[in-house]
C-alpha cells in the first residue's frame, strides 16, 4: 500500500513518551520544499558538526535536498512523533530517487560492473537513497531501518544503493550492520573525491537496525557520545 502525501501510517513499537505515537508519511516534492527548513534543523541537530560549522553544514544539506527534489521520481518519507495534544514533531526523514536505466549513476565505478546489477538498473528496479536523518534519541532506535525499508518497498525496488564517503568509517560500519554490501568505489569526474558504493538487496537486511545520526555523501564524523556504537548512523 502506498502511503502518499497527506497519508500517514502508525509505526508500531515506537512511543516517543507516555501517550505519544509515531507516524510515517510520504511527501511530494512541493511538500518537501515547504518543510526543507525544518529538515535542515533536524539535520544539524542529528549530525556531528564541529563548533562554528553548523551554518555551513545546514546549507550543504539544503543544497543536496534542492538538487534531489528536481530529479525524476524524487520521493521522500518523514517520521513524525505526537505527544499528547502537541503538534506532530519531525524526528526523521529519508529521500532518494530511482536510478536511471541508462546506468549513469554508476559512472566512475572502479572494477567490473556486475551483470545482475546492470540488468536491474536497465529494468528500472534500483533506487538510490541519498539521505537518511533520524533524531539521535534512544527512543528512535530502529526508525532509520523502517524508513529505508518502507521507501524501497513502495518503489518496488529490487536493489537499494547509496554512496558513502571513503573516510566515513562509522557510516560504512552502520550500513554493514543493516545488511548493506560494499561493491566498490566511485571517483568523481576529476578523479579526486572517492565514495564507497553500497547496495542492499531486498530481503537481506539485518534484523538489528540501530540508527541515530544523519548520513549523506559528505558525512561528518559521529558525535563523541555516539561513537561507541558504530550503528548510530544513517
Amino acid at each position: 500500500m502506498r502511503y502518499g502525501p497527506g497519508q500517514a501510517q502508525k509505526v508500531e513499537g515506537h512511543q516517543p513518551s507516555a501517550g505519544g505515537e509515531m507516524y510515517l508519511r510520504g511527501l511530494n516534492r512541493w511538500q518537501a520544499e515547504d518543510q526543507c527548513e525544518d529538515m535542515a534543523d533536524l539535520y544539524v541537530e542529528s549530525s556531528a558538526t564541529a563548533p562554528g560549522q553548523e551554518y555551513r553544514s545546514r546549507e550543504r544539506f539544503l543544497r543536496r535536498l534542492t538538487e534531489d527534489v528536481r530529479r525524476p521520481g524524487f520521493d521522500m518519507m518523514v517520521a513524525e512523533a505526537t505527544v499528547a495534544a502537541e503538534a506532530p514533531a519531525l524526528v526523521g526523514c529519508i529521500f532518494g530517487y530511482p536510478v536511471g536505466r541508462d546506468g549513469s549513476w554508476w559512472q566512475g565505478l572502479d572494477g567490473e560492473f556486475p551483470q545482475e546489477i546492470e540488468q536491474l538498473t536497465a529494468s528500472g528496479h534500483v533506487f538510490a537513497i541519498t539521505e537518511i536523518v533520524v533524531h539521535p534519541h534512544e527512543q528512535h532506535r530502529g526508525l532509520a531501518g523502517r524508513l529505508q525499508e518502507r521507501l524501497l518497498a513502495e518503489h518496488q525496488a529490487s536493489l537499494g544503493v547509496t554512496r558513502v564517503d571513503q573516510t566515513d568509517d562509522a557510516g560504512q560500519a552502520a550500513f554493514r550492520l543493516w545488511g548493506w554490501q560494499d561493491i566498490g568505489q566511485i571517483r568523481d569526474s576529476l578523479g579526486s573525491a572517492v565514495q564507497r558504493v553500497l547496495m542492499l538487496p531486498l530481503g537481506e537486511r539485518s534484523a538489528a537496525v540501530p540508527d541515530g545520526l544523519a548520513h549523506n555523501a559528505d558525512n561528518e564524523p559521529p558525535r563523541e557520545a555516539d561513537a561507541q556504537d558504530p550503528g548510530m548512523r544513517r
